[in-house]
């Protein structure tokens, strides 16, 4: 080994540590805070990010970006307490994680990044809106009402009973944790770039109370051994109800795109190893096996701890599985310090991720040069408003493909009047989509003449086309009073149904 590479060892090695410590301080309070809103135990958020930064920073996969539970799941898991328990959830995240790992060893991690950036953006934004109205609820004292949208049309009457000193004190420490979210990155000096905004939100906001004896509610703490529940072969059962295994696509789909599309981001950032997207879908079901087996919160890649790991110099795993190592330790040494914390703060810090997750800035430039995409992604998020989480991203998707379908399936219909005939050539792909349009044309034209139909310049002909295609020929070829007869032919293309390849004829 060469004197420069002992050299290196040490410096990157000290830039590890130093990274670590940056994202295990941005970790606790949003570990916490994710943990609260998804309604169940605060420690479970730490064991969550302990697993991320132990177990999943310790395999191959991605080479910088942090795992833990993140903000885009959350609703998703509010919603599954909500219906089947937090008994339920263990199992869910366990069948995630096996369902993670199978598709991660047959090559399906690649594909994942096959969904549309419209889809995407879109389930982010679906996700920061529904999860900025439920805070709203506990930033002011409240319990919310339910779901998205109940949540929403709830809102009007939650600011029009705004009372007491409870809920004043509430909303105020909330308000005030937003603020230092928005302002800490602006204020002069070195501070702000040596302690990350969250945790100094938390901070002040969790001494404020102390000092002024504010009426606000605080974290309920269980303790680390009594928050978790080990998942037994007796939970299997609960498999078999349909909606359980609607939440366990939900958090597969969910969880394995947002990793994935983590990764792609995070490697923009650094000029290390690059993502290996199979093995990386694999990293994440083990983890998420591991958080099923004790009943913890589900797993991702979390992009921002990602990048607070990359921007403060990490060069290596090590930074990620120190960071487990810190988590571990204050969640072993200093579980009481979570009871001090006010949910009001943490619901601010959730109101401030949520309000990040919404693509504001982007969606008016897409708007004006890529107005499908913005459309998809309008229709997703308001979907998942209305409906949930898995229902709006299936719609999302669904749209995305037919207009997909519809761009990809544009077609061209020249008409020629020679000689004795009309002749119609059509040219690009004519598709069930295209029907309308091609049959509307074809019925316009004179009936006097025959017609020829010249599809030798078609790149594609599905079946629902061809099929309306010789319909049309029968029709107009055999009738008995038209004099004289349509001559309408489908040339040699014809017998290129359902193929990619050009049509000569």
């Amino acid at each position: 080994m060469s004197s420069t590479q002992l050299r290196l060892r040490p410096q990157a090695l000290s830039r590890d540590v130093l990274a670590s410590v940056v994202v295990f301080l941005v970790a606790v309070p949003l570990c916490v805070g994710i943990a609260v809103a998804s309604g169940v135990p605060a420690e479970l958020g730490l064991v969550t990010g302990i697993v991320g930064g132990l177990l999943v920073g310790a395999m191959p996969g991605s080479s910088l970006q942090v795992s833990g539970p993140a903000a885009g799941l959350t609703v998703l898991v509010y919603e599954a307490v909500t219906s089947h328990g937090v008994a339920a959830l263990g199992i869910i995240v366990l069948t995630t994680g096996f369902l993670q790992v199978g598709l991660g060893l047959v090559g399906f991690g690649r594909w994942f990044r096959a969904i549309s950036t419209a889809v995407v953006h879109g389930m982010l934004a679906g996700i920061g809106l529904v999860l900025i109205c439920g805070q709203l609820y506990a930033l002011a004292g409240a319990d919310a009402p339910g779901n998205g949208l109940d949540n929403l049309s709830g809102l009007p009457h939650l600011f029009t009973h705004i009372g007491g000193a409870a809920s004043l004190s509430s909303c105020a420490i909330g308000t005030a944790t937003i603020v230092v979210l928005v302002l800490w990155k602006r204020l002069p000096g070195r501070l702000p770039r040596m302690i990350p905004g969250p945790l100094a939100a938390v901070g002040l906001a969790t001494v404020a109370v102390a000092l002024l004896d504010l009426p606000v509610a605080t974290i309920e703490v269980r303790g680390l051994v009594d928050s978790l529940r080990l998942t037994g072969l007796d939970d299997f059962a609960l498999l078999v109800n349909p909606a359980v295994l609607g939440v366990v696509a939900a958090f597969t789909l969910i969880a394995s795109a947002e990793s994935l599309f983590s990764a792609a981001a995070v490697d923009r950032m650094h000029d290390g190893p690059r993502t290996h997207y199979n093995k990386e879908l694999i990293a994440q079901g083990a983890g998420n096996t591991v958080c099923g087996l004790v009943g913890a919160l589900p797993m991702t890649a979390v992009i921002v701890r990602s990048a607070a790991n990359v921007q403060a110099g990490a060069r290596t795993k090590a930074s990620r599985i120190l960071h487990g190592v810190w988590l571990l330790l204050f969640a072993a040494l200093f579980p009481a310090v979570l009871g001090l914390i006010p949910v009001a703060t943490l619901a601010g810090v959730l109101i401030h991720a949520g309000a990040k997750l919404i693509p504001v800035a982007m969606f008016r430039p897409l708007w004006r040069d890529h107005r499908g995409e913005a459309v998809v992604l309008a229709v997703t998020a308001g979907a998942i408003i209305l409906t949930d989480l898995f229902m709006g991203v299936l719609l999302g998707i669904g749209m995305a493909l037919v207009k997909s379908a519809w761009e990809t399936s544009a077609v061209r219909l020249d008409v020629a009047e020679l000689d004795d005939r009309t002749t119609v050539t059509l040219s690009g792909s004519a598709t069930f989509l295209r029907l309308p349009l091609i049959l509307d044309t074809l019925e316009a034209l004179p009936k006097d003449r025959p017609v020829r139909l010249d599809l030798s310049r078609l790149r594609y002909l599905d079946h629902a086309c061809r099929t309306a295609l010789e319909a049309w020929s029968t029709q107009h070829a055999t009738r008995p009073q038209e004099a004289p007869p349509h001559e309408a032919v489908l040339t040699a293309a014809a017998e290129g149904e359902g193929s990619s390849r050009p049509a000569s004829g």
